[in-house]
């Protein structure tokens, strides 16, 4: 009985199936995030910055870009199989954008242990300029 409750855990991950769990991700899918690439330690993903998305000094807000990282870590952490959340994510914002620019975001895992996992990721523009660099910290919570 417990192994099959928890079967979605270890199911793995490709990009039609995070498509698919990134399409129940409401904060994902009102952004405009679009899941490009996925396999287990890599993940990529692209948002257009829309007038919504931008904060009072009208350049893209932080909070924006945080969650195009977020979307990259939970893709290529998760697409190992059992479902990994994260722990911690820092970020450094390096250039600002305004509306109209296509980011797009690029994880790919650094280490990977039994438990945790982590993640560099670089966030860029459509002229391949470095907007962010972020890490992110995973856990799986179900690998006994």
């Amino acid at each position: 009985m417990e192994k099959t409750r928890r079967k979605w855990w270890f199911e793995k991950m490709d990009v039609e199936s995070g498509k698919k769990r990134l399409g129940k991700d409401s904060l994902a899918r009102y952004l405009g995030i679009e899941l490009t690439d996925m396999e287990p330690g890599y993940a990529q993903a692209v948002m257009e910055v829309k007038p919504e998305l931008l904060n009072g000094v009208n350049i893209t807000h932080g909070g924006a870009i945080f969650s195009l990282v977020d979307v990259v870590i939970a893709a290529a952490s998760n697409a190992h199989g059992p479902v990994a959340l994260a722990l911690n994510v820092s970020i450094h914002f390096i250039k600002a954008t305004k509306e109209g620019v296509i980011l797009t975001a690029t994880a790919r895992e650094d280490n990977l242990t039994r438990k945790t996992g982590i993640y560099r990721v670089e966030v860029r523009d459509e002229h391949n300029s470095l907007i962010a660099l972020a890490e992110g910290l995973v856990y799986r919570p179900s690998v006994d």
